[in-house]
């Protein structure tokens, strides 16, 4: 239902918080709602540790052991209180089951739970698993003692989920008109947060929705997929936030032997590709590494718009009014490809200064989508050009610019009109740039400068084809025409 946006390993535990996901089916859409399994019910502590895999060490460097294990003893009740939200706000439940596992206590402890607590809601208990036609009706016999009507169903192959859709949409009310959908088609700036593990990412994700949006735990690794969630800023305007999976470096995430973690990196690359403006988190005490520094040249190559969140701020000890500067220096020194993007402190957890980054994520937005005019850019080039001029080469040429002019937005995009592209060097190039930024802002957006060599004019194609057609006139005829 949801396509390819959910990680799908044969490991228990992969999906941890809720995953939302519109749905087309006939002539209804919907929302989907995808959650993390249910573990707990029938199962002691221990073994669902063993079973989710959760580990005390990798990664929680620094953090105490009995941080460590009360955190990593809160994560399957957390998983499924993200459950029990999406069970909350569904009209329609999905019982699924596994028919190839057979009937198990969980299922029928939570097929109490589902009868007892959600009796008004359309509940559909489907059996997972069933490739072969025959042999489903077999599997999907047991699972009548639930107290609901089975369906056998195959994700993998597709045996029944045309049926088991066409429940879903028979219990489905018509609770939005078609002009709500024609507004949910208008622009909606993502918000991609990334980072390193542990940095905080889940943790500004709640605080700017104002609720348990996501699971926050210090065990690295938490988030998996790339969840999506719509929020509307102070000013009214609509965001699309996302949040992602930490990003190790790839010789770490090899070496650990996980392919879910090197899914859950390759989420967190693939929604900077689809994000508008990117929020790279770092954590205050930390401050830049080499892997912040890789994560912000992907951010600059994919031409993203991008904001940098020191998150707990609160954690630099004898902070006073020149902390902020002096942190700001050493950021813009390591982190000179992101020179243009704007710094925004925060401590997370405590929901402080989380607004200044929708806030600063706004203003990022506006000026990657500003278009300046033709003349105005001219008249910043002119000025650049005036205060320095393209430098000679040891042949004595030097580039001439004969105009400019904004070709596209999402990144800003200026074409330059020479007469030879070479003759502008990269250090000349930089220079150009320096000077629209500061003449004309696009604060925390790349932008890009082509360099284009103008055709000629007919003019001078005319000129030059009369001087071509004079060298091919023989010696003879010439003196015979000048005579």
């Amino acid at each position: 239902m949801l396509g390819n946006n959910a990680i799908v390993v044969d490991e228990p535990g992969v999906t941890r918080d809720r995953l939302y996901g519109r749905s087309f089916w006939g002539d209804h859409e919907f929302m989907v709602v995808d959650t993390g399994g249910v573990l707990t019910v029938s199962k002691c502590q221990a073994s669902v540790m063993e079973e989710l895999a959760i580990s005390t060490t990798i990664g929680m460097d620094g953090i105490p052991l009995a941080s460590r294990e009360a955190a990593v003893a809160r994560m399957p009740s957390m998983i499924e209180k993200q459950a029990t939200a999406a069970v909350e706000e569904s009209s329609v439940i999905i019982f699924l089951v596994d028919g190839k596992a057979g009937l198990t206590a969980a299922d029928e402890e939570i097929s109490d739970w589902l009868r007892k607590n959600y009796s008004d809601k359309y509940i559909i208990l489907a059996v997972n698993k069933c490739e072969s036609p025959r042999k489903g009706i077999m599997q999907a016999s047991e699972f009548w003692s639930l107290g609901f009507s089975p369906l056998p169903i195959s994700a993998i192959s597709g045996t029944g989920t045309g049926e088991l859709l066409d429940l879903v949409c028979s219990g489905l009310k018509n609770i939005e008109d078609p002009e709500d959908f024609a507004e949910q088609e208008d622009y909606v700036p993502a918000i991609a947060i990334v980072g390193r593990p542990n940095v905080g990412k889940s943790s500004i994700l709640n605080a700017l929705v104002g609720e348990d949006r996501t699971i926050v735990s210090p065990v690295s690794g938490t988030t998996r997929d790339a969840i999506d969630i719509e929020f509307i800023g102070p000013d009214g305007q609509k965001f699309r936030l996302i949040d992602t999976a930490g990003i190790r470096r790839r010789a770490v995430v090899a070496s650990s032997g996980s392919m879910t973690e090197a899914l859950s990196v390759n989420r967190a690359f693939r929604a900077i590709r689809r994000s508008d403006v990117v929020a790279l988190v770092i954590e205050a005490l930390a401050c830049i590494t080499e892997q912040d520094c890789k994560i912000a040249e992907r951010i600059e190559r994919e031409g993203k718009g991008c904001l940098i969140v020191v998150n707990k701020w609160d954690t630099i000890p004898n902070k006073n009014q020149q902390t902020a500067t002096y942190y700001e220096q050493d950021v813009r020194e390591k982190l000179r490809v992101l020179g243009w993007a704007p710094i925004v402190y925060s401590t997370a957890i405590a929901g402080q200064s989380v607004d200044k980054i929708i806030i600063a994520a706004s203003t990022v937005e506006k000026e990657r989508s500003r278009r300046l005019s033709t003349s105005v850019v001219n008249q910043v080039v002119q000025e650049a050009l005036a205060f320095k001029s393209p430098p000679r080469t040891r042949g004595g040429k030097r580039g001439r610019i004969y105009y400019c002019t904004q070709a596209a937005i999402r990144p800003p995009t200026f074409v330059f009109f020479v007469n030879d592209a070479k003759l502008f060097p990269e250090t000349y190039r930089r220079y150009m740039e320096k000077q629209l930024r500061s003449d004309a802002g696009f604060l925390g957006t790349p932008i890009r400068l082509l360099w284009s060599n103008r055709r000629k004019t007919e003019k001078e194609e005319g000129r030059a084809a009369t001087r071509t057609q004079a060298n091919l006139v023989p010696r003879d005829r010439k003196l015979e025409l000048a005579t």
